[in-house]
């Protein structure tokens, strides 16, 4: 390591400081130097913190953490296809064809990403910033694996503009980056986003049969949407439409469809544990985020009425849906999230109950996750303020009744 830093500093880099021949792609370099060492300067305005590890060491953290989440649904895709074919496979077999899917939406995802950042770098003449890392694995993991390459390009770049650059970049954005590009594919292009979830196609032909009268694939309604169905009757059927009993097993584990990274409530708990044990990820959001969306259920429960989801049990949605992946790894985003202790179980707790209500009241969006924590990263610096404050007349009361006592 120490030859490749000596080179990059000694060869590469008097290429891109000032006076160089490369020095107005700058940015370019001095990212994947930094991507590569820990930088060689610090910050000269604003708050100094000294720490060993930096703000790119602590993104790989959390793109660490997601990658049980980004295995396991790279087996999920070519589990479901194989399933829905009918054929017989290997584990490998399953894998594979599971990577020819996905890994192109996460090579979009960063080289679309990356180069948006890169330009905002070179135009405005700052530093890349770290924040992609994150969110360019985070996007392709909340896209089902049939979404068009274009889609996705078209999202990230909405996303780095749109949710992030005109707020100034990194830190400075209000609202999650890959939020912000699963909304915008959701509200423009909804039958993507939406309803089916995609189990195992080359092309949207729903059940048309090919090929010697075997299935190509087919679209499958994932358990939220078959929960949302009125027949529901407190059981929920497969991708073949036979019913099981075994739903939340398998939801647990993620051997449903859905969306990539979202299916595998297991894996993505190993990555929060993980965050949470290094000290990157807020233990107090993922929990008051199951606990609110549990207790919600609960509620729904006692005064179930004809909405099918009033009398799914509780714990069931924990499993459904993106609500585990957004409570670990969206949630507990330390820049659009609460800061204060307090402020972190309140604002982790509306997050579970928002989501809840939006599941069961909006029969068209059997979901919730998504709005909810887009609501609540803007109620955030609120719910901070009035923790504060609190905090101040708190103290300036004991203050008031120590004065008082001591005379």
């Amino acid at each position: 390591m120490k030859a490749l830093h000596k080179f990059l500093t000694d060869k590469i880099e008097p290429h891109f400081v000032k006076g160089g021949k490369l020095e107005k792609i700058w940015p370019v370099y001095d990212g994947f130097a930094t991507f590569l060492f820990v930088p060689g300067h610090a910050t000269h305005k604003g708050a100094h913190i000294r720490d060993a590890i930096d703000l790119k060491r602590t993104m790989i953290m959390v793109v660490l953490a997601m990658v049980p989440a980004l295995l396991f649904g790279m087996f999920n895709v070519g589990h479901q296809h194989y399933l829905a074919t009918g054929e017989s496979a290997e584990f490998m077999d399953k894998f594979l064809y599971g990577a020819i899917k996905v890994l192109p939406i996460v090579i979009v995802s960063y080289s679309v990403g990356l180069g948006v950042e890169f330009l905002f770098c070179i135009i405005k003449k700052h530093s890349i910033n770290e924040g992609f890392l994150v969110s360019g694995m985070l996007i392709p993991l909340i896209l089902p694996a049939d979404i068009p390459l274009w889609m996705v390009a078209v999202a990230t770049i909405f996303a780095v503009v749109i949710g992030k650059e005109v707020f100034g970049g990194t830190g400075m954005n209000i609202l999650n980056v890959a939020l912000v590009a699963r909304a915008f594919l959701f509200f423009a292009y909804p039958t993507y986003m939406s309803g089916d979830m995609w189990v195992g196609m080359d092309n949207r032909k729903g059940y048309e049969v090919v090929k010697e009268g075997l299935v190509d694939g087919y679209t499958g309604a994932t358990n939220l949407a078959q929960a949302a169905d009125a027949s529901f009757a407190g059981h929920f059927r497969n991708v073949s439409g036979v019913g099981y009993e075994n739903t939340f097993i398998d939801s647990f584990l993620g051997l449903i469809p859905g969306s990539i990274g979202e299916t595998s409530t297991l894996a993505i708990l190993l990555g929060g544990l993980f965050l949470v044990i290094i000290g990157v990820g807020s233990w107090r959001i993922m929990l008051s985020v199951f606990t609110g969306a549990y207790v919600m259920g609960l509620i729904f429960n006692l005064v179930a009425g004809d909405n099918a989801f009033m009398a799914m049990p509780a714990h069931y949605h924990l499993v459904f849906g993106g609500l585990a992946f957004g409570a670990v790894f969206m949630a507990t985003d330390p820049v659009s999230a609460a800061q204060t202790n307090l402020g972190k179980v309140i604002y982790g707790f509306g997050i579970g109950v928002l989501c809840i209500l939006i599941r069961v009241v909006n029969p068209a969006y059997p979901e919730g996750m998504m709005l909810a924590i887009l609501f609540f990263n803007v109620m955030a610096p609120l719910i901070d303020y009035y923790v504060v404050q609190g905090n101040i007349k708190s103290r300036v009361k004991r203050l008031k009744l120590a004065t008082n006592g001591n005379k």
